[in-house]
């Protein structure tokens, strides 16, 4: 895996996961607002960025990716660290506190969930992400592209400035198309096993960051609020689904806030 770190080490760390199409490059604006608050490490998913972009799809899977990241913090000396995961990224940080609850002093989670509930959920959502993947490999990256920003999902992202549209869209035709497409396969919702169960054993410190204009992702962060024993849910208003694009500001003094929290209340960052 790819890794960009800032460098001062005296400083808590703060380690960011991001979303599909996304890579470690989508955390840069918020790691420079962050710039001698903390330290930041931003990972390239498997498949994503500048990462291995593997053939085979189980490569992709949340159990590898939990033991990827795991290998990645034990080389780097990362003992303990505020874990970051936006929607995709979300997942794997959960599912990695969940493996690995003692490397994480806390989690903050955007826009993400514990995953589908059901198994004909699971089933229904594997096909359809079977489907996107192929959609991915037999029309190519740049129509591929132009579909996903057209989605009800990142409607708020066309109120942006040219500027950072571009710089969005750039990103997303960086990657790959295998990378892409083994990653729905591997790791898509569908293909990930539910952690809603899960979240009541998770003791440390908690933030769930959602936009308001993103209802479904609200509705599930409050549902997840109900299960962690120690959450704090923020909702950020004129904000959509990736709010650290939309209100990057907003996002990184949310940040800033919940170390001097956590810190305040006595725990290791």
């Amino acid at each position: 895996m790819n890794v960009e770190i800032s460098s001062d080490n005296n400083l808590p760390t703060v380690v960011f996961l991001h979303g599909f199409t996304g890579c470690a490059a989508s955390w840069s604006e918020i790691s420079k607002l962050l710039k001698d608050k903390c330290r930041t490490v931003a990972v390239d998913l498997t498949g994503h960025g500048k990462s291995s972009i593997p053939e085979d799809a189980d490569r992709y899977s949340m159990d590898q990716q939990v033991k990827d990241l795991e290998a990645l913090f034990a080389a780097l000396s990362l003992n303990q660290f505020i874990l970051v995961g936006y929607s995709m990224g979300g997942r794997v940080a959960l599912a990695y506190t969940v493996r690995y609850p003692k490397r994480v002093s806390s989690l903050i989670l955007e826009s993400s969930s514990p995953g589908l509930k059901t198994e004909n959920e699971r089933t229904e959502r594997k096909e359809a992400d079977s489907r996107l993947a192929e959609r991915i490999l037999t029309d190519g990256l740049p129509a591929f592209v132009d579909f996903w920003e057209s989605i009800p999902l990142f409607a708020s992202q066309k109120s942006l400035t040219a500027e950072k549209r571009l710089m969005v869209r750039t990103e997303r035709l960086s990657q790959s198309e295998t990378g892409l497409a083994n990653s729905l396969q591997g790791i898509g919702t569908g293909s990930q096993e539910s952690y809603w169960r899960s979240l009541g054993t998770i003791n440390l410190p908690v933030l769930l960051i959602t936009g308001e204009l993103d209802t479904k992702f609200v509705n599930i962060s409050r549902e997840m609020q109900r299960q962690f024993p120690n959450v704090r849910h923020e909702t950020i208003e004129h904000a959509g689904h990736a709010i650290h694009v939309e209100k990057p500001d907003t996002f990184a003094t949310m940040i800033e806030k919940h170390i001097s929290e956590v810190k305040n209340r006595g725990g290791s960052l």
